[in-house]
C-alpha cells in the first residue's frame, strides 16, 4: 500500500514558565493512500500537537526534539517556509474543532472560499514553469553525460521545448475560451434565477458582462459548430439590453440568455483534446490540426504521430540518461556509506568535540549530497534533509551545553530556597521548577538514529538497484513535463474561483449556494459553518485532510451528518484522512486504523476491528467503557483520576496511576510495543509472557457480543 505520510520517532515539547512540557514522546505511524487513520485520546494527550507539527503550525514556544515527518520525499520538520507554502493547504489541509474560529466573521463566505484559490494560483503557475525549464535543462546535460551525442541531446530537448511551447500556446487559447464558457454559463444561470425572482441587481452591467464573456468562447474545441448561432444571440442580446433595462421587463433578454445557456451547456460537454500531442503535430507536421475529426480519433492520430516522429526516440535517450544517473547515484551511495562508516565513531562516542563533529558531519553531508540522483522526480526525503537534520542536532547539542549550565544554576538556586524553607519547618506552596535543560543524550541519539536510518535506506536502495523499471520512470518523467506545462497556463480568475467555490458549496451539502455565497458566517448554523470550513479545506484538492475534532462542537445529529460527509468526500476524492478525536464512538464506522494516544505516546494501534473487538491496553478498555451505548442501560464507567503533569513525566507507564490492573513494573519502566498480530500492537506489560492473566472488563465483552449480533465483525 502506498504511504502518503510517515511520522517517525516524533518528540515535541513546549517551554513554559513552570518548566518544559513533554507533549509528544517518540511516536511513529504511517498514513496510507485512501485510508482514514483515527488518533484517539483524552484532551492533552498530544493528538492536536501531532497534527500541528505535520502542518508546521506549532506555537512559538514549541521544541522539536527529534523525529521526522516524511511527505513526498521531504521531511516537513526540516523544510523552509517557502517549501511549506506549497504544501500547507495545497497538499495537506486541516479542519479545526470550532468552525467559527476558523472563519473571518466580517468577511462573506464566498470571499473566504476564493481568496486562497487566487493567491495559490499564481504561485502554482510560476512553480510549474520553473520545474519544467530546470528539469529539461538537467535532462539534456544528463543525456550527454550518458553517451548521447551532445548535438543530438540538444536537438531532442530543444524540439521538446519547442512543441511544448506550442502545446502551451494552444492550451492557453483553449483555456481562455473554456473558462469564459464556464463563467458565462454561471452568470447566465445566476441572471435567469434573479430575473425569475424579479431581483436582478445592476442588470446593465450583468448583461453586458455576459455579452463580453460570450464573445471569448468561440474556439475549435469549445464553441465551434454553434458560432453563428452564438453570434446571432449575442448581437440580439446587445440590442435589447437598453430597452429591457429601461422597462425592467427582461423577457427579450431572457430568451437570448436561454439560447446562450444551451450553447454553453453543450460546449462544456465536449471532451478535452490531448494538447500535449497536438503541440507536436501543430509545430512539426506542416499541416493544420483536423479539428472536425472526432476527439477520440484526433487524439489517437496525433499521439501516434508524436510517438513515431519523436517521442519514442526521446524516451529511449531519456531512459538511458535516467539509468546512467541512477547508476552514478548508486556508486556514490556506496561511497557515502563508506564515509559515514569511517566517521561515525566520532558520534558514537559519549563525549563530542565541536571541531571533530563538525568536520565529520561536513564530510558526510558532502558524500550524501553527491549521492542524490539529480534527475529523480520523486525526491529521497532522507537524503535531501540529511544536511539540515545533522546540523540542527549538532547545533542543539553544543548550544545546549551552555544552556544547561544556566538552567542548572537556576534550578540549584530554586532547590536551595525550597530546602531552606523545609529545614525551617515550613512547607512551600510551590514546587521546584524542573530544569529546562536540553536533553543532550537525546540529541546524540537523534544523530546516531539518522546515520543508522540513512545507511540502512541506502543499502536497501542498492539491493533493489537491478529491479528498477526505467521505462516506467521515463513515462513518469514525460508525465511530469506534461503536467508542469499545463500547470504553467492553468490560471485562476476571479470568475473561475467563484465557479469552483459554488461547486464546492454544493459538494459539501449547502443548499442555495448562490445565496449562501454572499452571506456572513454568523448567518449559518454550526453544522453549516463546519461544511464551509470543509469546502475551504478542499479548495486546493489536497492529498491529505487532517480533521481535528471537527464534530466536538456539534450536536449528535449534526455530528453524524458531518461524519457521513467526510466519508463521502474521502471516497469521491480518494483522500487520506487523519481524524483526531477524544471519542472512540465517533470513528467506529469510518476509521480504517486507530491509534490510541495517552500522555504523548501511542499506547495501542490497530485496525478498527482490532481496537473495537480485541482491545488490549487498559486505557483502551477505559475509553470503550466510557463510550455511550444505546443498547444497554448499564452505567458507564468513568476513568478515575486525571492525566499526569507532563512537566514531570512518569518513569513507567503514564497510565499506571489510573489503571486498576497496573503491575509493579508499570510504575518502574515504560512498556515496549508488544506485537499482537501483523496489524495490532499495544504498549502494556499485561502482554508480557510472564504477566498475570487479566480478563477484559465485562462491560466491554458484553458490548462486543452486542456488536457481533448486530452484524459487526464475524465470529470467525
Amino acid at each position: 500500500m502506498e504511504k502518503k505520510l510517515s511520522v517517525n520517532n516524533l518528540v515535541v515539547s513546549f517551554r513554559t514558565p513552570a518548566g518544559k512540557v513533554q507533549a509528544v514522546r517518540d511516536i511513529s505511524f504511517d498514513l496510507n493512500k485512501g485510508e482514514t487513520l483515527a488518533i484517539v485520546g483524552e484532551s492533552g494527550s498530544g493528538k492536536s500537537v501531532t497534527s500541528k507539527a505535520i502542518l508546521g503550525i506549532l506555537a512559538g514556544n514549541s521544541i522539536i526534539e527529534g523525529g521526522s515527518i516524511i511527505y513526498d520525499g521531504m521531511d516537513l520538520l526540516k523544510i523552509g517556509e517557502d517549501d511549506f507554502y506549497r504544501i500547507r493547504g495545497d497538499k495537506i489541509a486541516m479542519i479545526f474543532q470550532d468552525p467559527l474560529s476558523s472563519l473571518n466573521p466580517i468577511m462573506r463566505v464566498g470571499k473566504q472560499l476564493t481568496e486562497a484559490m487566487l493567491l495559490k494560483g499564481k504561485a502554482h503557475q510560476k512553480a510549474s514553469r520553473n520545474s519544467f525549464n530546470q528539469t529539461l535543462a538537467l535532462l539534456e546535460k544528463t543525456m550527454a553525460a550518458a553517451g548521447t551525442d551532445s548535438t543530438k541531446a540538444h536537438t531532442l530537448c530543444q524540439n521538446f521545448d519547442k512543441f511544448e511551447f506550442k502545446h502551451i500556446e494552444i492550451e492557453q487559447t483553449y483555456n481562455t475560451a473554456h473558462e469564459a464558457a464556464i463563467e458565462v454559463l454561471d452568470d447566465i444561470t445566476d441572471a435567469l434565477f434573479h430575473i425569475e425572482k424579479k431581483a436582478l441587481d445592476d442588470p446593465k452591467y450583468t448583461l453586458k458582462e455576459i455579452v463580453r464573456l460570450s464573445k471569448l468562447t468561440p474556439n475549435d474545441f469549445v464553441v465551434s459548430n454553434d458560432k453563428s448561432k452564438l453570434e446571432a444571440a449575442v448581437k440580439t442580446l446587445e440590442s435589447v439590453i437598453p430597452s429591457d433595462c429601461k422597462s425592467k421587463n427582461f423577457t427579450a433578454s431572457k430568451a437570448q440568455l436561454e439560447i446562450l445557456q444551451g450553447i454553453m451547456t453543450e460546449a462544456l460537454k465536449k471532451e478535452k483534446p490531448d494538447f500535449f500531442s497536438m503541440g507536436y503535430y501543430a509545430q512539426f507536421s506542416g499541416k493544420s490540426v483536423p479539428v472536425s475529426m472526432p476527439i477520440d480519433e484526433l487524439n489517437k492520430m496525433m499521439r501516434t504521430y508524436l510517438e513515431e516522429s519523436f517521442l519514442n526516440e526521446f524516451c529511449e535517450e531519456a531512459s538511458k540518461a535516467l539509468s546512467f544517473s541512477a547508476k552514478e547515484s548508486a556508486r556514490k551511495k556506496k561511497e557515502a556509506i563508506d564515509v559515514i562508516s569511517a566517521n561515525r565513531s566520532i558520534f558514537d562516542s559519549d563525549l563530542w568535540d565541536v571541531k571533530s563533529c563538525k568536520e565529520a558531519a561536513e564530510k558526510m553531508i558532502q558524500a550524501v549530497e553527491a549521492s542524490i540522483d539529480p534527475i529523480e522526480i520523486h525526491k529521497d526525503g532522507l537524503a535531501w534533509t540529511f544536511a539540515g537534520s545533522i546540523r540542527a542536532s549538532q547545533e542543539h547539542y553544543f548550544g545546549g551545553i551552555d544552556k544547561n549550565k544556566a538552567a542548572a544554576k537556576k534550578h540549584a538556586k530554586q532547590q536551595k530556597k525550597y530546602d531552606n524553607l523545609t529545614a525551617k519547618g515550613k512547607q512551600p506552596t510551590w514546587k521546584v521548577t524542573p530544569s529546562t535543560a536540553v536533553d543532550l543524550e537525546l540529541e546524540q541519539d537523534n544523530v546516531r538514529e539518522l546515520l543508522n536510518r540513512l545507511t540502512e535506506h541506502y543499502k536497501e536502495d542498492l539491493a533493489e538497484q537491478n529491479e528498477v523499471d526505467f521505462a516506467k520512470k521515463t513515462k513518469e518523467l514525460i508525465e511530469f513535463f506534461r503536467e508542469n506545462a499545463s500547470g504553467a497556463v492553468s490560471r485562476v480568475t476571479k470568475e473561475m474561483a467563484k465557479y469552483k467555490a459554488l461547486k464546492l458549496l454544493e459538494e459539501v451539502g449547502i443548499s442555495e449556494p448562490r445565496k449562501r455565497y454572499r452571506q456572513y458566517p454568523f448567518e449559518f448554523s454550526g453544522g453549516m459553518r463546519q461544511r464551509i470550513v470543509i469546502a475551504i479545506a478542499l479548495a486546493a484538492d489536497p492529498d491529505i485532510l487532517i480533521c481535528d475534532e471537527p464534530t466536538t462542537a456539534l450536536d449528535v445529529t449534526i455530528q453524524a451528518q458531518i461524519m457521513e460527509l467526510i466519508n463521502h468526500l474521502k471516497e469521491k476524492r480518494n483522500l487520506s484522512i487523519i481524524f483526531i478525536t477524544h471519542d472512540l464512538g465517533v470513528v467506529a464506522n469510518m476509521a480504517d486504523r486507530i491509534g490510541v494516544m495517552y500522555a504523548g505516546k501511542l499506547v495501542e494501534t490497530g485496525t478498527a476491528d482490532d481496537i473495537f473487538y480485541s482491545p488490549a491496553h487498559p486505557y483502551t478498555w477505559a475509553l470503550l467503557s466510557a463510550m455511550p451505548d444505546v443498547d444497554t442501560n448499564d452505567r458507564l464507567e468513568a476513568i478515575p483520576g486525571t492525566p499526569p503533569n507532563m512537566i514531570y513525566p512518569p518513569v513507567g507507564d503514564a497510565f499506571a496511576d489510573r489503571n486498576k490492573y497496573a503491575l509493579k513494573i508499570d510504575f518502574e519502566m515504560q512498556p515496549p510495543m508488544f506485537k499482537i498480530s501483523d496489524t495490532h500492537y499495544a504498549a502494556t506489560w499485561l502482554l508480557h509472557p510472564d504477566a498475570p492473566k487479566v480478563e477484559i472488563p465485562k462491560i466491554i465483552t458484553d458490548r462486543i457480543a452486542r456488536m457481533k449480533e448486530k452484524g459487526g465483525k464475524s465470529n470467525a
